[in-house]
């Protein structure tokens, strides 16, 4: 009898333990689910102020307006256009991200009227000299990373997933991310750049999220504070729209020249 009662135990026992997740499992399932909640916007278009602020405080702040368009089977495309003020009027961003190869980004510069394309190679430089890279504005697909769940924490009140992310692209500015998911609503709440040295560069934190479309939320405000240089750059989002009728005709590098 105490051997049928130890062969019972062990079969409830197995099918646990074959059920336990890894790390790498668990934190591959959370980034699946945090993508899986923000697909179906199809297009949206937004404004922006960006303000850098130097080490010793001082400020600049920028106009631009963004306009993004989803892609089935592949990464978003979006559009950043500057506004004010008048020595970066008129230039342009256009950004195609991919899953499985390397993202395709084009610059306009007014000044010298001409497209510049953004080298695969040179994507951890700084975008408009803000502390955000190319690499940064990159849509996030699940493929561009290999996923580590880390633990829970508590960030301003809210459960977290801690999940670090390591890319597996080439010519990444970063070895690894480390993203807190808050567990309610898996929006990224803050994220944590380390460099080549595997040293703390940078931490974006995300606040002030809305939600739209009863689904889809947005961080209003985002803040890249650069921890090696003692600054940090502000973007502050207004104006969301979506499903506003653009298209891939209106994601164009032939006619970044003609946009206004």
């Amino acid at each position: 009898m105490l051997k049928k009662h130890i062969i019972l135990a062990w079969l409830i026992i197995l099918p646990l333990s074959a059920w336990s997740q890894s790390a790498e499992e668990k934190g591959l399932e959370i980034a699946k689910e945090a993508e899986r909640r923000n697909t179906g916007w199809d297009n949206s278009k937004a404004n922006m102020l960006m303000t850098l602020i130097s080490k010793s405080g001082n400020t600049s702040v920028r106009k631009i307006r963004v306009q993004s368009l989803e892609v089935a089977d592949d990464g978003d495309k979006s559009l950043t256009i500057f506004d004010e003020p008048k020595d970066v009027q008129g230039t342009a961003f256009l950004s195609f991200s991919h899953a499985q190869v390397p993202d395709e980004q084009w610059l306009y510069l007014p000044a010298l009227k001409r497209v510049k394309r953004i080298s695969s190679s040179n994507k951890s430089g700084p975008f408009m000299g803000s502390e955000f890279s190319f690499e940064d504005l990159s849509s996030f697909e699940l493929d561009k990373y290999q996923y580590k769940y880390i633990g829970d924490e508590m960030v301003d009140g809210q459960n977290v997933f801690v999940v670090e992310s390591t890319p597996t692209y080439k010519h990444s500015g970063y070895t690894r991310l480390v993203n807190y998911i808050d567990q309610k609503e898996y929006r990224i709440l803050k994220t944590k750049y380390y460099d080549r040295k595997n040293a703390l560069l940078k931490t974006l934190t995300n606040t002030n999220y809305k939600q739209f479309l009863d689904k889809f939320w947005r961080a209003y405000k985002m803040t890249m504070e650069n921890h090696l240089k003692g600054t940090s750059t502000i973007l502050e989002w207004s104006d969301y729209e979506f499903k506003t009728g653009v298209d891939e005709r209106d994601f164009n590098k032939n006619a970044l020249k003609r946009i206004r």
